[in-house]
């Protein structure tokens, strides 16, 4: 391949080829970058909602002890186990989605020290319910029953209320025994919304590198486009500009000074035809003029 256009042609297509194949290379690395981004993004975000509806579900739950144990409203019964249900679902979900479950191991306690207060307490409410029941009914209907078995109603009923606070007791029992275990739990829920966080410092440093590594394709390539530039420039000028203008130097003499014609050309392609060619004329000018 000695002819110009095929040269000229050849440099052009090197640069193109360098600059697609530094483009597709920068193009992965984005992509790459895009995704783990993404990754992080989807597991900071997810691990937010978790501490959020954790502590939405303690929330729910303290409101309804507090009806429950200090205002007395029965009714409530019904959302403190359903917030609890709801707490204990948001932990499955985050120690399934976890990729390190050591961050929920104090939330995992404190979850099931509430969970065991609250079912004992409700537990013995329903048992001095149930017993205070039995003793107004028969109360009520008056019915015939020896002593013996009355003291043992009577007793069992004792037993039962004993085990169930009164007011006074079940706003004891939340200030001093749950009120502690709910402040556990909702800093058990900060701890690990903020331990998650950390725990996504390695992969933020992860993407860090791969900006770097994404962009180093690109500077690589400009560098050696620069180079190559620089030595395209320097062979057009050494091999097709400077001939072109040497030749016209000389053949602009030749023609106002009658100089010889001549010019050293270290080309093979069409600059040296030309130039032989200007000889063959000139030689032929030479021969008619004679």
């Amino acid at each position: 391949m000695t002819g110009m256009r095929k040269r000229v042609t050849i440099a052009f297509m090197s640069i193109v080829c360098l600059l697609f194949i530094s483009g597709m290379l920068s193009f992965v690395e984005l992509n790459r970058l895009s995704r783990g981004a993404g990754d992080v993004l989807s597991a900071s975000r997810r691990h937010v909602e978790l501490a959020k509806e954790m502590l939405d579900a303690a929330h729910e739950q303290n409101v309804a002890l507090i009806h429950l144990t200090v205002l007395g409203e029965k009714e409530y019964e019904k959302d403190c186990r359903r917030a609890m249900k709801r707490l204990e679902f948001a932990l499955l979900t985050a120690q399934e989605e976890a990729l390190d479950r050591s961050f929920l191991d104090s939330l995992s306690f404190a979850t099931i020290e509430m969970k065991v207060l609250v079912d004992r307490y409700l537990a013995n409410a329903a048992e001095a319910e149930i017993a205070s029941v039995e003793i107004d009914t028969l109360a009520v209907q008056e019915l015939p029953i020896d002593s013996l078995l009355r003291d043992t109603v009577l007793l069992q009923a004792a037993i039962a209320k004993a085990e169930l606070p009164e007011v006074s007791d079940s706003e004891r029992w939340y200030t001093e025994e749950y009120e502690a275990v709910y402040l556990r739990l909702t800093a058990a829920v900060k701890a690990y919304m903020t331990s998650t966080q950390s725990s996504l410092a390695p992969h933020a440093e992860k993407l860090k590198r791969n900006a770097y590594r994404a962009v180093t394709p690109v500077l690589i390539s400009l560098l050696v486009m620069i180079a190559v530039l620089l030595m395209f420039y320097y062979f057009m000028t050494i091999y097709c500009v400077n001939p072109i203008v040497n030749m016209n130097r000389s053949l602009g003499d030749y023609l106002a000074f009658r100089v010889p014609f001549s010019v050293k050309s270290d080309c093979k392609d069409e600059l040296l035809e030309l130039k032989n060619k200007i000889d063959s004329l000139i030689l032929q000018l030479r021969q008619n003029s004679k």
